[in-house]
């Protein structure tokens, strides 16, 4: 079974590429969230503790995801070899996390949406979150998708590679080939 470039990308160095580009954002991320509903619910004390965590962990996630982002566009997407439709839709909805959760850390940061009373801040928080896990399951979906049902067309099947000089003499070997088998 083929895989997309998405998934390829976190099943490649294990355990490090999936620890760097999936756990640590989405953990950082969930956590946003749960922060997120215990301001909301706590909202006459606005310093609470869910909010100071709320706000470093904004921080830290839109921060974190914007380097993720920063190296996948300037090191891994020059060389992708598209694997049909899903595939670019994978890698592009994974990288368009980095619009709600850079744009979280600049609100969190005061550098936008100074004007913004709390209620508003905190619609934005929640638009924003929102649109982050929108993207991040969209990408999840379709990276998960064999590009070949989309009609992709792997340049080297698995029968292709059989054929290939690292196969072909083992399989000239085999029985059954016309070959007895050196003992």
């Amino acid at each position: 079974m083929s895989m997309t470039n998405y998934m390829e990308l976190l099943a490649v160095n294990q355990p490090w590429n999936l620890l760097i580009f999936m756990v640590i954002p989405v953990v950082l991320a969930e956590a946003l969230v749960a922060t997120e509903f215990f301001t909301v619910f706590l909202q006459n004390k606005v310093d609470s503790a869910w909010r100071i965590w709320n706000r470093y962990l904004g921080i830290a996630v839109g921060f974190y995801f914007t380097g993720v982002f920063a190296y996948l566009i300037t090191q891994v997407v020059p060389s992708i070899e598209w694997r049909g439709y899903a595939d670019i839709i994978a890698v592009s909805a994974y990288l368009s996390g980095v619009i709600p959760l850079l744009s979280i850390a600049l609100l969190e940061l005061g550098l936008w949406g100074r004007h913004f009373d709390d209620r508003q801040r905190t619609k934005w928080h929640f638009v924003l979150l929102i649109g982050f896990l929108v993207v991040s399951h969209i990408a999840m979906i379709f990276g998960m998708v064999n590009p070949e049902i989309t009609g992709w067309k792997p340049v080297h099947s698995m029968e292709q590679m059989m054929n290939d000089n690292t196969m072909s003499g083992m399989q000239s070997q085999m029985p059954g080939n016309g070959h007895k088998m050196n003992r």
